[in-house]
């Protein structure tokens, strides 16, 4: 398993960057990590109970909060602060970023909401 060997706080910039002891470092989003939180206010109590999080597009994270030697609880600035980030987790969520972002916008989409990470829909779009 990757363990981080650091992890840097970019407040302005709305990121998290962690280096793992594999060379890897991952530029983690604010807004991805907290509509990929691992709470049950997002993921539900039992599959298919997943709830879109929407309007996180400005979120921070205020705080970080190390969790025994497995992890780190994340608090962010809309008041959202349970779920554990697990090492492994985090590692995952770096590792699949492009994949899983698509799917989150993809989601969004679906459900009527618009994203500035979406391509237009049409051409009045561009205009």
């Amino acid at each position: 398993m990757a363990t981080p060997t650091d992890i840097k706080l970019q407040q302005k910039s709305r990121q998290l960057v962690v280096t793992f002891d594999t060379g890897e470092v991952f530029e983690l989003p604010c807004e991805y990590l907290r509509v990929y939180s691992q709470s049950a206010e997002v993921t539900g109590h039992a599959p298919g109970q997943e709830v879109l999080q929407v309007g996180k597009r400005n979120v921070n994270i205020e705080g970080i909060t190390p969790v025994g030697n497995y992890g780190v609880k994340l608090h962010f600035d809309d008041g959202h602060d349970t779920g554990i980030y697990t090492w492994e987790r985090l590692y995952e969520l770096g590792q699949h970023y492009d994949d899983y972002w698509q799917d989150y916008l993809q989601r969004l989409q679906k459900a009527g909401h618009k994203h500035p990470d979406m391509p237009p829909t049409d051409l009045s779009e561009l205009l």
